[in-house]
């Protein structure tokens, strides 16, 4: 009838179309039931759309707030459902990023309230610099950074990354891009960014057998910027529908 996604003391249920009110509320009042730290029970009536990667949300039941606490990698995060970005199932993956990071800079493109950057900054030496266009997004990554004790490992770039990606002098030595589905790559600006030895995390979204097809978009990106790659990894990193998936391709800029 459902599936459902836990942020801490917000419940996110994505209902059939056929289940009724009165079937939405009582399965809420199961699932509060179930899981104490649940609060507050929210409808998930929309994708996430654009940039800002908003979603359209519709109250169920419990405490009238769409502002989670929500805690994974041995961090904690503090977010607004309805006005940002987040995924608990990207959790895995900000854990085993993390665990290739020693030190050096590193560019978390997309980076929302920050979970992969504050991720990245407990667990390792490096300096994280966390760019997000959306600026609600950006306001909670500030807190987030506060409240997990990185303020000084963490530099936010607030801003759409076509935008300022010329005005960043540095030149990162991992770049993290976990994109929201959009038609550009925004490959040219993480080639822009980065040097010999650069790796580069990049997600995309295609069927579950067309991994090798993303693989030759970026190697064609490559060959537009003049630049030399080879390819490290691909993996899937979670299925999004019925036979298409979220997947991370790790290469490195020789």
């Amino acid at each position: 009838m459902s599936n459902f996604d836990i942020l801490g003391n917000v419940a996110v249920v994505k209902f059939s179309r056929e289940t009724k009110s009165l079937e939405k509320k009582n399965f809420a009042k199961k699932l509060m039931s179930n899981h104490r730290g649940v609060k507050t029970v929210m409808e998930k009536i929309g994708k996430f759309k654009g940039r800002l990667r908003k979603q359209s949300l519709k109250y169920v039941l419990g405490e009238k707030t769409s502002e989670a606490l929500y805690r994974e990698n041995d961090c904690v995060f503090r977010f607004d459902i309805k006005k940002t970005y987040f995924s608990p199932r990207l959790s895995n993956e900000r854990r085993e990023i993390s665990s290739m990071v020693k030190k050096g800079d590193v560019l978390v493109m997309f980076a929302g309230v920050a979970p992969f950057s504050i991720v990245i900054a407990r667990n390792s030496k490096a300096r994280v610099f966390s760019n997000e266009i959306n600026r609600e997004a950006n306001k909670y990554g500030k807190l987030n950074a506060e409240l997990n004790k990185v303020k000084n490992k963490v530099v936010f770039l607030d801003g759409d990354i076509k935008r300022i990606a010329w005005k960043i002098k540095e030149k990162f030595d991992y770049i993290v891009m976990p994109r929201p589905q959009l038609k550009d790559s925004f490959l040219k600006e993480a080639f822009s960014l980065s040097k010999k030895g650069t790796r580069i995390f990049y997600y995309d979204f295609c069927r579950m057998d067309e991994i090798d097809l993303i693989v030759d978009k970026i190697r064609n990106e490559a060959k537009k910027c003049r630049k030399k790659i080879k390819i490290l990894k691909k993996k899937t990193a979670g299925e999004i529908a019925p036979y298409r998936a979220r997947v991370r391709v790790d290469f490195m800029v020789l």
